[in-house]
């Protein structure tokens, strides 16, 4: 069960392992763009070429839907990336369901792992696969993987590297399900006395909005715990007080002592785009202003008129 591209890797690793997988859940195409054209998941993309069974449910309660679920016999179900499922869907299967959740738990519960992960400034993360229970990613961890967190990585590219090592882990989980052997760890056993958890919550457009007042670092970490998606902005203000958003994927920090307020901005030539933080400034290196496409900086400065009157706020 699984619907983005991250789900991907892992049904084609068990696959690849030589598994059965009897069927594909995945979530119903969805219209979009302009023609509202309706756009399937990664998952049943890939589904589909491999000439495997498809289920497309809209309500997972439905009495049809659990009927032909009971009906295919399955002895495992494996969760990636998908909704929450009714306690009636996960505890069918004979041997259980797991699930493939994109950080260390017991930290990072939620729907943004990846992005909270790199936003909080962390140096480690992981993936984890753990069996279902009511509470959602609370269940009993069956294996971890940690993933050492480059300094300069974005959410983009932490996700494609979690992805492959998630797709191991989860062929890892399945054949030691098959063995029965597997430990059964608690994830209470794991909080250790007046321990905060960490949560990933769902993140929307307001969370999003750079707060220039903030430090280098902690700027720094948002803008690359949101790239490419959903991106961190900011909006570009004229002496005449236009607005224009900007998208920024990647920014290089420098702390210094200024007499400059911040979100005030600093141009070298037609090469260098800074922004005035409390401790020093952010270097934007690529970003997308509304309207017009990605680019790097010195392509942005050559084709827009812009001058150290403006501001970012």
């Amino acid at each position: 069960m699984g619907t983005p591209e991250f789900a991907v890797a892992s049904l084609e690793a068990i696959i690849d392992a030589g598994f059965d997988v009897v069927c594909v859940i995945t979530s119903p195409d969805k219209p979009a763009g302009r023609g509202k054209k309706l756009n399937e998941s990664e998952v049943k993309t890939f589904a589909i070429n491999k000439g495997l069974k498809i289920l497309q449910p809209t309500n997972l309660k439905s009495p049809d839907f659990i009927d032909e679920l009971r009906s295919l016999n399955a002895n495992l179900g494996i969760v990636v990336a998908f909704r929450m499922l009714p306690e009636v869907v996960w505890t069918m299967p004979e041997l259980g369901t797991f699930n493939l959740h994109a950080s260390l738990l017991p930290n990072y519960r939620g729907a943004a792992p990846i992005n909270h992960a790199i936003i909080n400034g962390e140096k480690e993360t992981g993936v984890t696969s753990f069996f279902l229970k009511h509470e959602i990613d609370t269940g009993e961890i069956i294996f971890q993987e940690k993933v050492l967190i480059h300094p300069d990585e974005t959410a983009g590219e932490l996700h494609d590297r979690l992805m492959k090592t998630g797709a191991e882990l989860v062929v890892k989980t399945t054949i030691a399900i098959q063995e029965n052997n597997f430990p059964h760890v608690s994830q209470s056993a794991l909080i250790s006395a007046n321990e905060i958890i960490k949560p990933a919550p769902k993140i929307f457009k307001d969370d999003c909005r750079i707060n220039w007042t903030n430090g280098a670092s902690q700027i720094y970490n948002m803008i690359r715990g949101l790239s490419p998606y959903p991106g961190a902005f900011s909006y570009l203000v004229n002496i005449e007080n236009e607005r224009f958003q900007v998208k920024i994927f990647r920014s290089t920090p420098k702390n210094c002592q200024h007499n400059f307020r911040p979100g005030e901005i600093e141009i070298t030539g037609k090469e260098v785009l800074a922004v005035w933080v409390n401790d020093g400034k952010i270097i934007i290196d690529e970003l997308q202003i509304e309207g017009k496409k990605r680019m790097q900086t010195r392509d942005f400065l050559n084709g827009f008129q812009l001058s150290e009157k403006w501001k970012m706020e």
